[in-house]
């Protein structure tokens, strides 16, 4: 279970500024029983982004979001209405952000927080993808998060010592900078690496310090 909370709305709408449609996203799981991405708060979030001249290409909230094969199947129904948005805002944890990043080739925004794992973790099999920092970053990363999935934990690009897209700790895995470098260049966001990531304030995150136990 995921602990998540949404991100100031200021902040959000500074994520969509240029965008005119926006296609919205949500999860039954841990989302919607932390009041901060179900169907309610899509709803909710629906509103004001029309509110502020927004058009809403369509929503959907899916049962698990961070089950990569269940959200797959169930964005494939909305492909017409995907196309059409500017890009997609997503109502949860990092883990869920990270699911839809992975399957559409569109600027994902995060909507949440995510400050806990509250003892379990995602549904995604392959890898964790959030360490609950408390302040995602994920809207300048093209969704793939650098704190989780780079062996340095660096968050303004990659070190010197990364070769052929490797890591430089373990060569047997992806260096994931040069994975956000492809995807940024890809949807043409490569500007948002001029931006300068400032030191994690780990306080914000219920989990800072020792990492909690994975369940088997």
């Amino acid at each position: 279970m995921l602990i998540s909370e949404q991100k100031p709305i200021e902040e959000i709408l500074s994520y969509l500024d240029g965008d005119k449609n926006v296609f919205l996203v949500g999860c039954k799981g841990c989302a919607e029983g932390w009041k901060s991405g179900g169907e309610k708060q899509v709803a909710e979030m629906e509103r004001n982004l029309q509110a502020q001249g927004k058009t809403i290409a369509g929503s959907v909230v899916v049962d698990m979001l961070c089950d990569s094969a269940l959200t797959n199947l169930k964005l494939r129904t909305y492909k017409k209405e995907i196309a059409a948005a500017d890009s997609i805002l997503v109502l949860t944890d990092g883990a869920g952000v990270q699911t839809v990043a992975e399957l559409v080739n569109k600027v994902v925004h995060p909507g949440c927080n995510t400050l806990s794992s509250g003892g379990a973790h995602a549904e995604w099999k392959e890898a964790e993808r959030c360490l609950e920092c408390g302040d995602c970053v994920l809207e300048f990363t093209g969704g793939l998060c650098p704190i989780a999935r780079c062996s340095k934990h660096l968050l303004n690009g990659p070190c010197g010592g990364s070769q052929g897209g490797k890591c430089e700790v373990n060569p047997d895995i992806p260096c994931v900078w040069q994975q956000i470098i492809d995807r940024l260049a890809k949807l043409g966001q490569l500007d948002k690496l001029e931006r300068l990531v400032m030191p994690k304030n780990w306080s914000v995150s219920l989990t800072s310090g020792p990492p909690v136990k994975r369940l088997s």
